[in-house]
């Protein structure tokens, strides 16, 4: 049986990861895009924090504010990237000449140069003879990634200028991935993170690390790739317009927000709160489901049903749409009807052990459980 922990501010859950990290190496955990994953990371950055004392180093959507364009829209000619000196983040970036590590980094991913100049703080960029190119966003995104793993090399080498590094805390390292650049980012990333834990180290003196990721696929390559290490594993769920945050220990079970997300829509569809957007989440289930067994198609789990044929054609017609989870908009009566008589039938061949994933918002802040449920 495995427990449902609940809070109802993220300082508490950043205090619940700092806790688990004082006998573990890593906490990784999954959660849904507006969950407030990169809230929580500051929470916990932000723990204890003073003028005098820090503590983590932390990668997240406001590391790429340390960045911004500098397009010298007068002639278009000298386009720079400048980048913040007075951040922490910097600490010792020009004496420790970081360019042959990032470019080892770098080169994995994009063919373009750069050069940093470090009495303007500035960089530029090249490619193919021709200097002072913007990047696009995507190419700056993982040129600031590859910064951050050249930090994370100095912090694990015993630097002095980042020796007040103690937790190292990843959100989310690189958006909107395609699956070939997710599982490299992932195995790059875990083999540096493998490279800091295996140094000899006394236990207090360990750097530890919390990633975070709504990415399915990048999540359960750095879950395969940190097993053997000591670790905690959890699912973070927010239900949509809730303030209190439930979080479950996953164990060797990953894939575990698949199953929530089918609990919420069995939710949804309990309380007739069923948005179009919904619609798009059950053919994700299908599909992954599909996959598991070997199938082309999703629709092969439909199979054999009565209205295969409907909810089939029902299935790509309606999970087309660019329905946000930010701005619901609730299905008119018969494409709930329908929805039901899909999700319904899908349970009842693929007899799913879904858990309480719904929290009473009466539950205390304190990590105490409140719920139990079988591990999927």
């Amino acid at each position: 049986m495995t427990k449902i922990f609940s809070y109802n501010n993220l300082y508490k859950l950043a205090q619940r990861f700092r806790s688990d990290l004082k006998d573990k190496d890593f906490v990784l955990f999954f959660a849904y895009n507006g969950t407030g994953k990169t809230r929580l990371s500051m929470e916990f950055k932000e723990y204890k924090k003073s003028d005098e004392y820090r503590d983590t180093l932390y990668f997240n959507a406001f590391t790429e504010d340390l960045f911004h364009w500098n397009n010298d829209l007068d002639n278009d000619t000298e386009r720079n990237l400048t980048f913040n000196s007075a951040s922490k983040f910097f600490k010792g970036f020009e004496q420790l000449a970081l360019e042959e590590k990032i470019f080892t980094y770098l080169e994995r991913y994009a063919d373009f140069d750069f050069k940093i100049d470090y009495d303007n703080w500035s960089i530029s960029f090249s490619r193919d003879n021709n200097d002072h190119i913007k990047i696009s966003r995507g190419e700056e995104n993982i040129f600031v990634w590859c910064i951050f793993l050249a930090i994370c090399e100095l912090v694990y080498d015993d630097s002095p200028a980042y020796d007040w590094v103690k937790f190292i805390y990843i959100d989310d390292p690189i958006s909107s991935l395609d699956d070939n650049n997710a599982i490299a980012v992932a195995s790059d990333l875990a083999k540096l993170l493998r490279k800091g834990v295996d140094r000899s180290r006394k236990e207090e003196d360990k750097i530890k690390t919390v990633i975070s990721s709504h990415h399915s696929l990048f999540f359960n390559v750095i879950c395969n790739e940190l097993k053997k290490f000591s670790h905690k594993k959890y699912f973070l769920h927010r239900s949509h317009g809730a303030n209190q945050y439930s979080l479950r220990a996953t164990e060797d079970t990953p894939y575990f927000h698949h199953v929530s997300l089918l609990s919420e829509l069995k939710q949804a569809c309990e309380d007739d709160k069923i948005y179009t957007h919904h619609f798009n989440a059950l053919r994700s289930i299908l599909e992954k489901t599909a996959s598991f067994f070997g199938y082309q198609d999703f629709s092969a789990c439909l199979n054999g049903l009565n209205d295969e044929a409907l909810f089939s054609r029902a299935l790509n017609l309606l999970s087309h749409g660019k329905y946000s989870v930010y701005n619901p908009v609730e299905m008119v009566e018969d494409n709930k009807v329908l929805f039901k008589q899909i999700l319904n039938a899908f349970l009842a061949r693929y007899e799913f052990d879904l858990p309480e994933i719904l929290i009473d918002k009466n539950t205390s802040s304190t990590p105490a459980p409140v719920k139990e449920a079988v591990s999927a």
